[in-house]
């Protein structure tokens, strides 16, 4: 296939999708592309066809099914060896994820808010005691979710360094399969001891309550893939959220000055959901493998063939999100796909939810002369990790 394209492609913009991407939305919504290893998977790029996707079962997640359009050799080679629950298909899926939906329910996100309120308040109390101008990312961005993650899940805060230092590993297309499992190994070796001290010691922490309640069920093993994911995933996502998110508001400083002003939760909520659409970190896309013959977008997608769903794209369709390269905080975009659709969408979102709203609704009021310390053509963004944002964000007030 030789005018197949490469995936993924190079942004001209850092805020957009690449414009090949649009431009094959646009007249070829369902097409091939070539992948590191060759393959041809199929590209998903319409709004309503993504959520077909993936709301069908008869496109797998699992990770170990023969034409999986894996992102990286790295991952194809750490996914081998372990797979967390959210590449599994149901009934299993289904079994992990249910052990997770109480702490993640709405109701019992809710009464975190004001815990994180408190740690989203200490951290921008150092921030203000420091020398300005300061990283965001590693002031406040990256320690925000680290500190809510690890005291949902029982794991020490004051290890950050090194799962920290693991997550990089595990996120970046750089990293070679030799680099990837290594870390991986060392993440899993450390939370599967937190797991043993768990089990002598409990406390009121999700991870105790899973060795409590699964022992039984799941190996120690198999607690600490899904230990593993919930770290990573807690922490990277909404990180790289608020970074990039705050980034984009300073660029539209009319919207950023209405969200500092305001005392509706409402309006926070929505601009929390318009920054989810707009920017959609997860850039290289959702990935699936047919298990039958399935016609999406008018094409036939094969048994066994590979398909990768570009949420950026989707959420940009004006189909669906009228004038969709516009930033409008006050839009109606909760119908969004930046965490996916269907039973795979992100367990976590209620929780993301609540940590960006706190942030969004805190950061630049408490900040209000916050601006960039260095030109946007410095600011070096994660076009080489799994999860996209800015590697570091230099501010001043």
């Amino acid at each position: 296939m030789p005018d197949v394209p490469a995936f993924p492609m190079e942004r001209d913009c850092p805020f957009d999708p690449p414009p090949e991407l649009s431009r094959i939305r646009a007249e070829c919504p369902v097409s091939r592309v070539r992948l590191w290893d060759g393959s041809h998977p199929w590209l998903v790029t319409g709004y309503d066809d993504q959520r077909a996707v993936l709301a069908d079962h008869r496109f797998s997640a699992d990770v170990t099914r023969p034409g999986y359009p894996h992102v990286t050799a790295a991952s194809a080679a750490r996914r081998k060896r372990s797979r967390a629950f959210i590449s599994m298909d149901e009934p299993e899926h289904g079994m992990y994820r249910k052990m997770l939906t109480g702490t993640f329910m709405i109701k019992r996100v809710e009464a975190l808010r004001p815990r994180i309120q408190r740690i989203v308040d200490d951290l921008i109390d150092t921030l203000l005691a420091g020398t300005s101008p300061a990283d965001l990312v590693a002031n406040f961005a990256l320690p925000v979710p680290s500190l809510v993650i690890c005291e949902l899940l029982g794991v020490p805060y004051a290890d950050h360094d090194f799962f920290q230092r693991c997550s990089r590993i595990l996120v970046s297309t750089r990293s070679t399969p030799l680099e990837a499992t290594t870390a991986a190994d060392e993440l899993k070796d450390y939370l599967s001891r937190l797991l043993e001290r768990k089990s002598a010691e409990p406390a009121d922490d999700l991870l105790s309550r899973l060795v409590a309640e699964q022992s039984g069920t799941l190996t120690r093993s198999q607690l600490a893939d899904m230990a593993l994911l919930l770290l990573v995933a807690g922490h990277e996502t909404t990180a790289n959220m608020i970074g990039l998110g705050t980034l984009t508001l300073l660029r539209h400083p009319d919207q950023l000055a209405e969200l500092r002003e305001t005392e509706d939760p409402k309006v926070v909520a929505g601009a929390v959901e318009e920054l989810l659409r707009y920017l959609n970190i997860v850039h290289s896309g959702r990935r699936r493998v047919a298990t039958e013959d399935v016609e999406v977008g008018g094409r036939l997608i094969r048994a066994g063939e590979g398909v990768i769903v570009t949420t950026d794209t989707g959420n940009r369709d004006a189909s669906a999100f009228p004038d969709p390269d516009v930033l409008d905080i006050h839009r109606q975009a909760r119908h969004h796909v930046a965490f996916g659709y269907g039973v795979h969408q992100c367990l976590g979102q209620p929780l993301a939810r609540v940590e960006l709203q706190v942030v969004y609704g805190t950061l630049y009021r408490r900040i209000p002369t916050l601006r960039l310390a260095v030109p946007l053509e410095e600011i070096r963004f994660k076009h080489d990790m799994l999860v996209y944002g800015v590697h570091e964000l230099p501010v001043s007030w």
